[in-house]
């Protein structure tokens, strides 16, 4: 599993959280949220109370929860039991807590958070490939094709969209075996996996004598077609 620790903040409560790549979800410390709902000095007892409670109901809620390492305030790594989303809305209606509402709201935008940086970082990644091969942004790429709001990857010629595919592909192939998990580490396979395109179309270049990147859009292809 690819994760990435981080320690989140509701009310200035410390909420320590994993997202797991693989099943793009957060995992995050069962005994932290009790901590922040109960204002609880013992909130592991809390939690170990609630725990056979819910058995004694005939809950399985907490026998799904799973365990994973965690950083503890002396430093150090301790398995610590932990639950996505999902478990923990289930789990929050056991816990009566003025801040029950809140706390569900704050799940939520957490969730978002993810998925919108996800696509940002997708965005960037896609520009650094792009630029990688072909020479130019993708906003730089699609004002040589004289292009607004088209999609570029629908205006290229039949050599631009193999080396982008080439450069996708071998972007994956890396990413696979270096298993980037920061954007700067995931930035640095990305301009790899460009770079396998950029030497191709280099040498195409050097072999045919014209230009691989082209101002040619599906327009003025179809012109020339028709």
């Amino acid at each position: 599993m690819t994760k990435d620790q981080s320690i989140k903040l509701f009310e200035d409560k410390k909420v320590r959280s994993l997202w797991d790549n693989e099943q793009e979800k957060w995992y995050i410390s069962v005994v932290d949220v009790i901590e922040v709902l109960t204002e609880s000095n013992r909130p592991r007892k809390y939690w170990s109370d609630l725990k056979r409670k819910l058995q004694a109901e005939g809950s399985e809620l907490s026998e799904k929860i799973g365990q994973l390492k965690m950083q503890s305030s002396d430093g150090k790594f301790y398995k610590t039991e932990v639950a996505d989303v999902e478990q923990l809305f289930r789990l929050i209606q056991s816990i009566p807590s003025p801040k029950a509402e809140p706390f569900k709201l704050w799940l939520s935008q957490l969730a978002r958070e993810r998925r919108v940086r996800k696509g940002q970082e997708f965005a960037i990644l896609t520009d650094v490939i792009t630029q990688t091969w072909s020479g130019m942004t993708t906003k730089e790429y699609k004002q040589h094709k004289g292009l607004k709001t088209e999609s570029l990857r629908d205006n290229m010629t039949n050599l631009e969209l193999v080396l982008n595919m080439l450069a996708e592909a071998s972007t994956t192939e890396i990413s696979k075996k270096k298993q980037p998990v920061t954007l700067v580490e995931s930035t640095k396979v990305a301009k790899q996996g460009g770079s396998v395109a950029a030497a191709a179309r280099q040498k195409l270049e050097l072999e045919s004598g014209e230009k691989v990147v082209s101002k040619l859009n599906a327009k003025k292809m179809k012109s020339i077609s028709g």
